[in-house]
């Protein structure tokens, strides 16, 4: 996949971010898969069709998620997956775990599926408004989240028995939700705008605004005052002061970044062309992987500093991370 052009007005790059969703969810790159790390599953639960999206976690499940209804879930840190038949086509373009062990999934019409804590049993819930929804999240009181068009939040706090609505009335999208204790959580969107809540998402109200409006796909904050975003060209913003300044942190990729995973001793990003980068003492500096045109965008930390990453073509990697000695998320 090419490089994405510099990306900076909002409205341009509300239209890049959907013509590159569409593209990931339903055609993808046409590269060959043909990478050392790449491990073969049993029962080909893993599909060279497939287009991944998001991946979670619980105690003991992986579940892996993507386009025309790709959900899969691994038991033993992602050597063997089986693959989820669910009465969907749907796309799916979102997942997280909740604290007590079952799991969220968005798809791209609006749907929420709610997975037990084997990840084996769904039950999906059409959400209540018509605005489209990027992003989900499980909040650490259990309450289901959703995030998307016109500055729209939806959350249900009954496991979608009834859902609570609001919106900014902005016209923009928010593309990012993290919850980061009982009562703080942060939402980032078009336009670099950044809110945040400090009494579990009551109320939402402007945070700080990122350079030149620019459009985090990815996101990820420590703590209230403390997070990074991610865009196109390989720039990763970071902020000490709850998204009032933000400050360019050197990146040794020019590739767009899709997703931040949090290891065991460091901070990762993910990105296009097979791209992993990892922080340490400020800069982003890049692993080896085989450079293919395939972007990675998610994963999670497994034991023993390894990182299990997906992305397009059914990219699945288990990669082995430094010796994080002098790795910090500073």
């Amino acid at each position: 996949m090419p490089t994405a052009p510099t990306c900076h007005n909002g409205i341009a790059c509300r239209a890049l971010l959907l013509s590159s969703i569409a593209s990931f969810l339903l055609t993808g790159c046409e590269a060959p898969l043909d990478l050392d790390t790449v491990r073969e599953q049993s029962q080909n639960a893993l599909k060279r069709t497939d287009f991944y999206q998001a991946m979670a976690r619980n105690e003991g499940v992986i579940v892996l998620a993507g386009n025309t209804g790709a959900l899969l879930h691994s038991e033993d840190n992602g050597e063997t997956w089986t693959r989820t038949p669910l009465t969907t086509n749907d796309s799916f373009i979102a997942v997280d775990a909740c604290p007590d062990g079952s799991f969220i999934a968005l798809t791209f019409s609006n749907i929420l599926w709610h997975g037990d804590a084997s990840a084996i049993n769904w039950t999906p819930y059409t959400l209540p408004s018509s605005e489209q929804m990027m992003t989900a999240t499980c909040s650490p009181d259990g309450s289901w989240w959703a995030a998307g068009s016109f500055t729209t939040l939806q959350n249900s706090s009954d496991q979608g028995r009834t859902w609570a609505e609001t919106s900014l009335n902005e016209d923009a999208i928010l593309t990012n939700i993290q919850f980061l204790n009982n009562s703080q959580g942060v939402a980032a969107g078009e336009y670099g705008m950044l809110l945040a809540t400090e009494d579990s998402g009551e109320n939402w109200d402007y945070a700080g605004y990122l350079p030149d409006e620019f459009y985090p796909h990815a996101a990820w904050f420590t703590s209230r005052q403390k997070g990074w975003v991610g865009g196109l060209n390989g720039f990763i913003y970071h902020t000490t002061d709850g998204g009032e300044s933000w400050t360019q942190q050197a990146s040794e990729t020019a590739a767009p970044i899709f997703g931040f995973v949090k290891g065991k001793a460091a901070l990762y990003a993910l990105g296009d062309n097979t791209t992993v980068l990892q922080l340490t003492q400020g800069e982003w500096v890049q692993l080896p992987t085989q450079n293919q045109p395939l972007y990675l965008r998610s994963g999670v930390a497994l034991p023993d500093n390894h990182l299990l990453l997906a992305g397009g073509r059914g990219l699945l990697l288990n990669i082995e991370t430094p010796e994080a000695a002098s790795a910090s998320t500073d």
